[in-house]
Parts: structure tokens; C-alpha cells; sequence
């Protein structure tokens, strides 16, 4: 049954191949079920609520991308989206937690839409790379500087608005232990490097009393903020560009990564193209929409999926192994809650550098593609904002190309994009 339901033998793998790679899948990606929560309940939402939202939203969502696209590739609630949520809507914003999940639904519906609609592909070939690595590292910037300020490893300051801060601290100290072992163990090849320092440097602290241990096993608590979202009060004008970043993000985010794992597993033809991409794009929309019911911020495939499909892993056997690790989940959220966020800030940093390295790839020779990349990726973090820094990077591109006198090289999406966010700007 199982050989027909994922052709495992036109795959060439083996049952015991596939559950082994979706372990190793669930592994590497673990930490979101801390992490999520931790950074969504910054924004008001209840812990316990989210964790739920978390793991049922990553079990859903990769129970969908393998029994109906049959990929290898694992969804979760994405790293950058939940920052965007939490402190751009909700914390910069001003926007209740309930309207930014009514804006999350929304953008779902948008990708869903796309994703049978032939301008999916007309949308993600018009963005400039430049753009789209720029806006990667800037996501990455922001992170690192929630992680950062969350430990106190940096502090405010009236005179300099930021300063170091006293690194002696435990909370600060901890952090950067956290993040150095999980790079070091990391660069060992060690999977799941990321959840075993969260788990190090959780047993530290409680191991001196910085934080409390309350048990291990226990029923799933109050899934509180199911069908909590507020779609009525995301229709509002000024909550367009919200949920344009939201679309933009989900869809490059998304693209980004099945190419990349795609292309590890060897699954591209030969003119570099995704089979069954179509299955693949309705199933990352489909779960970010029930996600936003559930009550969590975008889900969306996770790069992490890269090391299941290292493992062996090539067919949806192993999303849907990883998807029944995300249940078993669960029950362990007293674990879960007793996670203090300097450990997850580790996590949060070394996720930081990750898409810091999308610079990289800039075309440093060419101002107009590299000013504007750097404007987006300076912008995010320093006015904590990662729809604004976007919105700074295309209104740059647009510009700059349009003086340099290369307006040709400039795509409609990135004018209509732009003029989107002027009028944001002027007006809202």
C-alpha cells in the first residue's frame, strides 16, 4: 500500500529509508514547537495555545505536502513570518493578535489562488533576486536583533539608542553559549544541533535555578486561540501592505526552499524545473490558511527538510512521518513551556546568520540590484519593521533603476508593489 501510495520503488527507497529520513527531518526542525510559541506569545497570545497551533499546524501541513504533492519536505510555522507577526503587526503596529491572524488567513487565500493561477509564476519570476536576498538577510538581521535585545546581550541607551550590554549576566551569558554550541556542533554535521543546545543550555538553567522544571508528559493544554482570527478586522485599507509582506514572504519563502531541497534530492528534470510544483504550492498555502484558523502565525516549508532528504529521504513518506512526530508532540508541552527564551534566543541567532548568508549572492558589481537589496536588509531590523524595510527596498529599486536610466530592467510588479507602499507611507 504504502509503495503505491508514495512509488517508493520508482523513488528508489525503502520504507525504513523514508521514516528514518522524516526522524532526522523532525530533529533538525524541532525547536519551532519552543521557539513559535515563545515568540508568539511576546504578542499577547497564550503559550499553551500557540505550542497546539504549532504542532498541528506542522503535522497538517507536512501531512499534506506528502500525501498530495508526494515531496520530502516538512511545514512548520516559518522562522521570519512569526517575527513579522508578533513584533511588526502586532507589537509595532498596534494590531490585536486576533486581526494579524484574520491578515494571515487572507494572505493564504491570496497564495491558494495564486497557485492554480498561471500568475504565480509570472509573480515570483518578476521579483529581482537582488530583492528577494536582500529581503532573506534583512529577515535574518531582524531576528538576530530580537535575539540579541531578548537576552540583553544588547540594551537600549538614551545617547547612542544602543549600546553592549553586561555580558555577565546569565541570561546574556547563556545565550551566547547556546549559539556558539549550536554553530559548533552544527559545522560537526551533528543533526538537530539546533534542539540539543536548546535542551543544553534548558538544563543549565535549571540546573541553577534560572528557570523551573515542571514535568515532562501531560495531556495538550487549552487550544485557546482556535478559530480566534479576526478576518472582518484585517480588510481594513490600512492592513493591504501587511498582507502583501505576508504573501511576498510565504511565496519566495516558500519557492526558495523546494527548489533547494528539490535539488538535493535530485528531483529536478532537466530544465531545472519542480515537478508537480502546482501540488507542492496548494499544499504550503492550504496550510498556512488552516494554520491561521488553528492560531498561528505562516506556516510554510522548512530548508531543515534538507536533512531528512540527506538521510535518504525522497518521496512524502517522510513528510508524513515527521507530521506524526509533530503530534507526539503534544504531550510534552510542560517541557516545552519551561524553555527560557535566552535558549531559544540561541536558536534564534544562529537561525539569524543562516539567512544572512543570502548576501552572498548579490551582484556587489551592479549598485542599482545591490542598493536596494541593502536597503531592504538595513531597513527591517533598524525600524523594526519588516514590511517597511521591504516596502524601502522595491520603492529604492524602482527609483534608482528609473534614474540610472535602466527603467527597462524594472518589472510592473515591482511598480505596483512600490507605489503601494508610497501611498502606505504618505497616508497611513
Amino acid at each position: 500500500m504504502l509503495n503505491r501510495i508514495f512509488a517508493l520503488e520508482q523513488n528508489n527507497t525503502t520504507v525504513r529509508q523514508e521514516v528514518f529520513a522524516g526522524i532526522t527531518t523532525f530533529l533538525a526542525m524541532a525547536y519551532i514547537v519552543v521557539v513559535n510559541p515563545a515568540i508568539l506569545s511576546d504578542a499577547g497570545m497564550d503559550f499553551g495555545a500557540v505550542f497546539v497551533a504549532t504542532c498541528l499546524a506542522a503535522a497538517l501541513g507536512s501531512l499534506i505536502m506528502g500525501l498530495y504533492a508526494n515531496y520530502p519536505i516538512a511545514q512548520a510555522p516559518g522562522m521570519g513570518q512569526n517575527a513579522f507577526f508578533a513584533y511588526g503587526i502586532v507589537l509595532g503596529m498596534g494590531i490585536s493578535w486576533q486581526i494579524a491572524l484574520g491578515a494571515v488567513f487572507i494572505a493564504g487565500l491570496i497564495f491558494l489562488v495564486l497557485s492554480v493561477l498561471p500568475i504565480r509564476e509570472w509573480l515570483i519570476n518578476s521579483i529581482p533576486t537582488s530583492l528577494k536576498l536582500g529581503m532573506s538577510a534583512g529577515i535574518g538581521l531582524f531576528l538576530g536583533v530580537i535575539a540579541l535585545t531578548g537576552s540583553k546581550v544588547i540594551i537600549d541607551n538614551p545617547a547612542t539608542l544602543i549600546s553592549l550590554g553586561d555580558l555577565t549576566e546569565l541570561p546574556a551569558l547563556l545565550m551566547l553559549l547556546g549559539f556558539m554550541l549550536i554553530a559548533g556542533l552544527t559545522s560537526r554535521g551533528v543533526v538537530g544541533a539546533v534542539l540539543i543546545g536548546i535542551i543544553v543550555i534548558t538544563l543549565i538553567a535549571w540546573t541553577l535555578g534560572e528557570t523551573t522544571f515542571d514535568g515532562i508528559v501531560s495531556m495538550p493544554p487549552d487550544p485557546s486561540a482556535l478559530l480566534e482570527l479576526d478576518i472582518k478586522g484585517a480588510l481594513e485599507w490600512s492592513m493591504v501592505t501587511v498582507i502583501l509582506t505576508l504573501l511576498i514572504v510565504d511565496i519566495f519563502d516558500t519557492a526558495g526552499t523546494l527548489v533547494g531541497v528539490a535539488n538535493q534530492a535530485n528531483m529536478l528534470d532537466e530544465k531545472g524545473r519542480l515537478p508537480r510544483l502546482k501540488k507542492a504550492l496548494l499544499a504550503d498555502s492550504s496550510a498556512t490558511t488552516a494554520g491561521a484558523l488553528l492560531g498561528t502565525s505562516p506556516t510554510t516549508s522548512y530548508i531543515e527538510s534538507a536533512a531528512g532528504v540527506q538521510a535518504g529521504g525522497r518521496t512524502g513518506l517522510t513528510a508524513v512521518t515527521t507530521a506524526a512526530l509533530f503530534l507526539a508532540c503534544l504531550f510534552i508541552a510542560p517541557v516545552a513551556k519551561g524553555i527560557p527564551s535566552f535558549a531559544t534566543g540561541a536558536a534564534l541567532l544562529f537561525v539569524a546568520c543562516l539567512m544572512i548568508r543570502s548576501i552572498s549572492s548579490l551582484d556587489w558589481n551592479d549598485i542599482t540590484e545591490s542598493a536596494p537589496a541593502v536597503i531592504a536588509m538595513l531597513g527591517m531590523p533598524l525600524s523594526y519593521s519588516i514590511a517597511d524595510g521591504i516596502g524601502l527596498g522595491f520603492i529604492a529599486y524602482f527609483i534608482i533603476k528609473l534614474l540610472a536610466g535602466k527603467n527597462k530592467d524594472c518589472p510592473p510588479a515591482v511598480i505596483i508593489i512600490s507605489a503601494i507602499f508610497i501611498l502606505k507611507f504618505t497616508f497611513l
